[in-house]
């Protein structure tokens, strides 16, 4: 199978240089993903809005791969500061608390300011889509 690279259309791939997700065979991985909204290039400023648009804007990605979240085995969380992780927890169990990945957190600077959390996974297709 073919390696595919999934954009999200953010400026900042092109810019950058990489792509939001990469698919090699089963194992789908996403870069770290902000609370950016793309389709207005807008971020909120609450940790926990920033944390479920971080789950959006993932969700697409390993849909566009056909996969799901409950596809993801691995997860890494970074935070400028470690004190904004708690209030994310409700976020992380909806989203992640059937799935139960393997997860790291981490406390560090972030590109922009305005980021509060960063969210990177990695997901394993349960079968090729046709």
């Amino acid at each position: 199978m073919p390696r595919q690279l999934i954009s999200s259309g953010s400026r900042f791939e092109a810019e950058i240089g990489y792509s939001r997700a990469v698919v090699d065979g089963e194992w789908i991985f996403v870069s770290g993903t902000t609370g950016f909204d793309y389709a207005r290039m807008s971020i909120e400023p609450g940790v926990v809005e920033q944390a479920e648009q971080c789950f959006r804007n993932i969700a697409r990605a390993l849909a566009e791969a056909g996969a799901s979240l409950a596809d993801v085995v691995r997860v890494t969380y970074i935070l400028p500061d470690g004190r904004d992780f708690e209030p994310c927890w409700p976020v992380l169990r909806r989203h992640l608390g059937e799935v139960r990945p393997a997860a790291t957190m981490i406390s560090a600077g972030l590109a922009d300011p305005r980021m509060r959390i960063e969210i990177e996974v990695t997901a394993r297709r349960r079968s090729t889509p046709a």
